[in-house]
């Protein structure tokens, strides 16, 4: 992408010195984080916090198996990451094209990885490497997809403009059903948390609501003409829309989904960072929210707070392009250009594991710790 390379420019020196400072080890901030608990074991606050993360190591480890945590990007490959350890358990190559998202589907048995033009799907519980379907029929990067609650569909969307819903009950070959014409390349697309709409942001400042039972577009919001959003995201309960765009700023809005409503209403603004915002994510509880940005870092906001900075999650030395959070939105997991992924724990901001193993650009992350039939 021109972004990356124009970063790689403007970051080559500060990567250079940074990269000795914070990268000697995989577990720089896990060993920090340690020292510092062990410091304050005294103060109860500390101790709670040590506590919740030794608690949640031992689930991981009790229940790894379960944990399936996934990063790709620029090497043409997808990873497999043991969550406790930061070993790398397999790695599957992706030759056609780099990966743009991934999406682990709801009951843990698959993996869709969106490249150029097509998504693969691969059987998580096979030791094989290929995929057992390849599909798409985009004509440009397929940059999101995603998968409906009980497994009826999906959904890909793509630079080319198109936004296609694809019938996955009819055995591993979906079957093409519906292709909405956005008009503009896009640029994110979510599923809302009825089932029934799409999200979609575009390289016009555009983000488009999709009711799929009315085969329409319902609303359009453009909150800054001729500015391209970058990310868009919605809220578990359905409340809230939340959207980024290349300048930085956050925009949200309340959404009203009631039998005789179905309003969208702008209740905040608010600027996030001096740079371009590549990602934008609700946590499961809908407390927080994190955006990952071209400024090296990622931020947490209390959505209880009118969007308070909580944290900034700093430690990559390059763009940090995408996050996940645990089911239990205490932990979250960023990928970056500097080829790395990093698992925060979000009470102080501390890297608690480093999964080092990509060779460029690590742009997508998936993680899934729920355990299957949870709600």
């Amino acid at each position: 992408m021109a972004e990356d390379n124009q970063e790689t420019q403007q970051h080559q020196q500060q990567q250079k010195f940074k990269q000795q400072q914070q990268l000697q080890h995989g577990q720089h901030g896990h060993q920090q984080g340690q020292s510092q608990q062990g410091q304050q074991q005294g103060q109860p606050q500390d101790q709670q916090q040590y506590y919740a993360q030794m608690q949640y190591e031992q689930s991981l480890q009790n229940d790894s198996h379960s944990v399936i945590l996934v990063t790709a990007g620029y090497d043409n490959t997808v990873r497999f990451w043991e969550a406790l350890s930061g070993i790398c358990s397999k790695t599957i190559k992706h030759p056609d094209s780099q990966v743009n998202r991934l999406c682990i589907s709801p009951d843990k048995t698959i993996l869709a990885a969106a490249g150029n033009h097509s998504v693969r799907l691969y059987d998580i519980t096979s030791n094989s490497d290929s995929p057992f379907v390849v599909f798409g029929e985009h004509t440009g990067n397929v940059i999101a997809a995603g998968f409906h609650g009980e497994g009826r569909w999906m959904f890909t969307a793509s630079e080319d403009g198109h936004l296609k819903i694809w019938d996955t009950r009819s055995g591993r070959n979906p079957v093409l059903t519906r292709n909405f014409d956005n008009g503009a390349p896009i640029t994110d697309a979510v599923m809302h948390a009825n089932q029934g709409e799409l999200i979609t942001c575009d390289q016009n400042g555009a983000v488009k609501i999709w009711d799929l039972t009315a085969h329409s577009c319902t609303h359009e919001l453009v909150p800054e003409e001729g500015v391209p959003m970058r990310s868009v995201t919605v809220a578990s309960d359905g409340s809230m829309l939340i959207a980024v765009n290349n300048k930085g700023n956050c925009y949200v809005w309340k959404l009203s989904n009631g039998p005789d409503s179905n309003e969208v209403e702008p209740i905040h603004q608010f600027q996030a960072h001096n740079n371009y915002i590549l990602r934008v994510m609700l946590s499961p509880d809908t407390k927080l929210l994190a955006t990952c940005s071209a400024d090296n870092t990622a931020k947490i906001w209390n959505t209880e707070r009118n969007f308070e900075l909580l944290l900034t999650l700093q430690g990559h030395q390059r763009w940090v392009w995408d996050c996940a959070f645990s089911a239990d939105s205490a932990y979250l997991v960023t990928a970056s250009s500097d080829h790395v992924a990093r698992l925060w724990e979000l009470q102080n901001g501390e890297t608690i594991r480093q999964y080092n193993g990509h060779h460029k650009a690590a742009v997508c992350v998936a993680l899934n710790d729920l355990s299957v039939g949870y709600s």
